[in-house]
């Protein structure tokens, strides 16, 4: 069959076309900017088409001739969530019941209990299921409570809490029963439903072998990662609110979307029903919570973690490109640039330059680093934390701590676009040219277009610290490429 995987750049979506092509499917995604697809291993393999499911203009093309639609879009973190998915799901819907799409899969989220009032997250997903059930194209739609899987956000969130709280006081809701289940799980269960009966148009429960409370969570990932056990008291002091504020502080996902996934961890998400598997003739049995979180655990470890929440951005994060008239549409354009001769060989300078931020942190002043993404936690931002997905390389569009990757020349550009909260947009660039002593040459340019007075003033009161910062980095970043100058397959000392 021919498949549209709709939302390809996210962390679902990005793994379940490469296995869509396994099982023997033509696959097109579709990605408001094609460019941020390049890198991915599998993107010679399939076609790649260009739309935006809020201009319904752009979806006739994207929909023609394709069999199963995969609807995998959210636009969690955005304050209008709940009417960018509406309209996204309308536009859908419309458009692959013109095309003659003969199925939509949609992967949704738990039905809360009866009687139970459904936070916003829960909300959007329920009526984007409504949406697509009622658009007349055969329509299944998988409820799924939490995910576990390297990079996943709820697996995220897990892993932090557990990790770094030995003992914690925690909102009521973590004595509420949850069926987690395996990302390996879902991606089975989303490549089956492809090959339902057309008469079925509905929704299905699906989870994994265990139901536990959060707080069981906890312990059994404590136990499986080879942690004590945790010390957990739960109380009703803490609001849906403030524990979103507290598991942004403590985990990488930041508040915006942190909010919205505690909310619906207050509801109950266990399946009622085993339809999905029943009607596949699933064998397989699910995997259970240990053995998932073993397997996520060895991918972090095994620096294989294929996709990550992270890398998916909603509407405002694709930027305009980084521009180069220094007075740029009349407004200023502030530039700060550093030049430093590297007595060694281009393609380890790139390798210092590739494997900046995350655990290798940003090459200077690593307590300005850290309060500067402390300052944007507090004010709603996603911080250092979000770290990088591979050690070693990255891909356009995926985010590095608080940057997001705009532009990979391998061997000799990396563009970074700034995430955190700052009264303007901010681009970072590094390159590394060659020199005709056989050694190379970095160049550094920090870019900031103001948005208003606010900007300005931005700009003026960290102007101080740039001098301690950029010139830094660049002497670090120097220092890191020549430490292992000659040193065949020797690792960078590296400069936090």
């Amino acid at each position: 069959m021919r498949c549209l995987v709709t939302g390809a750049t996210g962390y679902i979506g990005g793994r379940l076309a490469p296995r869509l092509l396994e099982a023997g499917h033509t696959v097109r995604c579709l990605s408001r900017s094609a460019g941020r697809l390049r890198d991915v291993p599998w993107a010679g393999r399939v076609e790649i088409v260009e739309a935006d499911l809020s201009d319904p203009s752009t979806l006739p093309a994207a929909l023609e001739g394709v069999d199963v639609a995969y609807f995998l879009v959210h636009s969690l973190g955005q304050s209008d969530f709940e009417q960018r998915d509406r309209e996204a799901a309308r536009n859908f819907a419309a458009a692959a019941r013109s095309a003659g799409v003969k199925r939509i899969i949609y992967l949704g989220g738990p039905e809360p209990p009866a009687g139970d009032r459904p936070s916003p997250h829960l909300r959007s997903r329920a009526e984007v299921a409504r949406i697509l059930l009622a658009s007349g194209v055969p329509t299944a739609v998988l409820r799924a409570p939490v995910i576990i899987g390297s990079g996943s956000a709820s697996f995220e969130m897990l892993r932090y809490l557990s990790e770094r709280l030995p003992a914690m006081v925690t909102p009521r809701w973590v004595t509420n029963r949850i069926q987690p289940i395996a990302v390996r799980d879902v991606l089975r269960y989303l490549i089956g439903a492809a090959g339902l009966p057309p008469e079925v148009n509905r929704g299905f429960d699906i989870g994994g072998a265990d139901v536990l409370t959060y707080a069981e969570m906890m312990q059994r990932y404590a136990r499986v990662a080879g942690l004590p056990r945790r010390i957990i008291v739960p109380t009703r002091v803490l609001s849906p609110w403030l524990s979103a504020h507290w598991v942004g502080l403590i985990t990488p996902v930041p508040n915006a979307i942190a909010r919205p996934l505690v909310a619906s961890l207050v509801h109950e998400a266990v399946a009622h029903e085993n339809d999905l598997a029943e009607m596949l003739g699933e064998r397989e049995q699910p995997l259970g919570f240990d053995e998932a979180v073993r397997l996520a655990l060895g991918k972090i470890r095994d620096a294989d973690v294929e996709t990550r929440w992270s890398s998916a951005s909603g509407r405002d994060a694709a930027a305009e490109p980084l521009p180069s008239d220094p007075k740029w549409s009349g407004g200023s354009l502030y530039v700060d640039e550093r030049c430093s001769p590297v007595q060694a060989p281009p393609d380890r300078l790139w390798r210092v330059i590739e494997g900046i931020g995350g655990e290798n942190g940003w090459y200077s002043f690593p307590l300005a680093w850290s309060v500067r993404g402390w300052m944007d936690r507090l004010a709603g931002g996603v911080g250092l934390r979000r770290g990088r997905r591979d050690r070693d390389r990255l891909r356009v569009g995926e985010a590095l701590d608080w940057w997001r990757v705009e532009e990979i020349e391998p061997g000799s550009l990396l563009r970074l676009r700034a995430e955190m909260r700052v009264p303007g947009r901010a681009w970072l660039e590094m390159r590394a040219e060659p020199s005709p002593d056989g050694g190379s040459v970095y160049r550094q340019r920090a870019v900031f277009l103001p948005r208003g007075l606010a900007g300005h003033l931005y700009w003026a009161s960290v102007l101080p610290f740039h001098g301690i910062v950029f010139s830094g980095m660049a002497k670090n970043i120097t220092a890191t490429a020549e430490s292992f100058r000659g040193s065949g397959a020797g690792e960078p000392v590296t400069h936090r």
